[in-house]
């Protein structure tokens, strides 16, 4: 089975426009939320972790005549860099990449082999908040709430599949899943993977409700956590089949999507099954297919990361919230002890829709650069969270990195991302 290489990465994030922003922000570890610039955010917690105004895409404000909202033009800008650091721009017969409104000449890529599936929690949002408090936009047009992927497959020209995935805080884990499984079906030689999620009042408003807001910033496994704090941007990957990827030269490959493992608690609307069955039984899944045995999985009960084939380190879901955090640190000491552990979370808060796609990013760097950065500072651990969290920067050990994803409706995903084959 063809290898699924990730040859591009583009990131819009509260750490600035760009993958090297990113990467930068990971290092300095030193982020903090912000009062969200809404008059009508009534609301006893009004804080995320925003994209900087300076780096918030001008445009466009259109395409195809439906305006477009602070989601869709996130992904696009996410995308746009990842299709370029791809290197698909200098394909035979294409254009310089285009800029808003314009589209990729596609005459060296087969547009029917190319793909897109992306994923969002709350989408175009903004735009029908805006319809409701009498701010709609100036072409008065209605537009559908979720028209990420086709945004950006409409940009790019992609005519095979374009797939919005919503399916709350897991979906753009589960976007990355479905562009693999495309590629490893042979349905598409490209995919456009990831996801993207902006500011909306009303998702704010309801975790306000819920008592789920920490009033100072996300603190995954820390003792006094009282909750997440959102954030918003997009990440993007482009996935390419190893085969395409060698026949055009592909000049990057950040690492492989190796493993992939689905499950459902089917257990509560919101809160996750004790015992942590399914979300274990999810990593599993993903590190066996992936072949990144480590001796608990294996069954020896000897730590993981020790050699240079095994897991390397773990992006978990770990959001600040009591029992998730908890259930995970559970599965992952039995699972997969003594392996650091890298928060995104605690660098740029929970990003829903697309948090997924933001550990996806963070994973193909630390395998690119070979180095695990320091974790953002969260305070005195939580002693039921028996989970390592490095505060200085590391050389990684390993070959392999475990992604977790998790949702409302009991939805768990888990992801291993490798090393690239020499």
């Amino acid at each position: 089975m063809d290898d699924v290489l990730v040859t591009g990465l583009g990131a819009l994030s509260p750490l600035g426009a760009g993958t090297d922003a990113f990467w930068r922000g990971m290092h300095k570890a030193d982020t903090a939320p912000s009062r969200v610039p809404d008059p009508l955010a009534h609301m006893d917690h009004p804080l995320m972790y925003l994209v900087p105004e300076a780096d918030i895409p001008d445009g466009p404000e259109e395409q195809d005549g439906l305006p477009l909202g602070r989601g869709s033009r996130f992904a696009l800008a996410a995308a746009r860099e990842a299709v370029a650091d791809a290197g698909l721009a200098a394909l035979p017969g294409l254009a310089a990449l285009p800029g808003p409104g314009e589209r990729p000449e596609a005459e060296g890529l087969d547009p029917r082999r190319v793909a897109v599936a992306l994923s969002t929690g709350m989408g175009d949002t903004d735009l029908h908040e805006g319809w409701w408090t009498g701010a709609a936009p100036a072409s008065g047009r209605w537009a559908p709430p979720f028209p990420l992927a086709s945004v950006v497959g409409g940009w790019f020209g992609a005519q095979g599949v374009n797939t919005c995935v919503s399916n709350a805080c897991a979906a753009s884990g589960y976007a990355l899943s479905v562009g693999a499984d495309l590629i490893r079906a042979g349905e598409a030689d490209v995919v456009i993977a990831g996801g993207a999620e902006a500011y909306s009042r009303v998702a704010l408003a309801c975790f306000n409700r819920l008592g789920a807001i920490d009033p100072e910033r996300c603190r995954p496994f820390a003792a006094e956590r009282r909750g997440t704090v959102f954030g918003e941007g997009a990440a993007v990957l482009v996935l390419e089949s190893a085969t395409h990827a060698r026949a055009r030269g592909a000049r990057t490959v950040y690492g492989r999507l190796a493993g992939a493992g689905w499950s459902c608690d089917a257990y509560h609307a919101t809160a996750p099954e004790p015992s942590g069955e399914q979300i274990e039984r999810a990593m599993r899944e993903a590190l066996r297919e992936a072949g990144a045995g480590t001796g608990a999985v294996a069954g020896s009960g000897s730590g993981s990361g020790s050699g240079s084939g095994g897991l390397g380190f773990v992006i978990p879901h770990g959001t600040g919230t009591e029992l998730n955090d908890v259930v995970e640190s559970r599965v992952l000491d039995a699972l997969t002890p003594r392996t650091p552990l890298y928060s995104v979370k605690a660098l740029i808060g929970h990003t829903g829709g697309a948090a997924g796609a933001f550990a996806a990013l963070a994973a193909s760097l630390v395998l690119h650069h070979r180095t695990l950065p320091p974790n953002v500072p969260v305070g005195e651990r939580d002693p039921e969270c028996a989970v390592s969290l490095p505060s200085g920067s590391a050389p990684m050990t390993g070959a392999y990195g475990l992604v977790n994803a998790y949702a409302f409706g009991g939805n768990n995903i888990s992801l291993v991302f490798g090393e690239a084959a020499a």
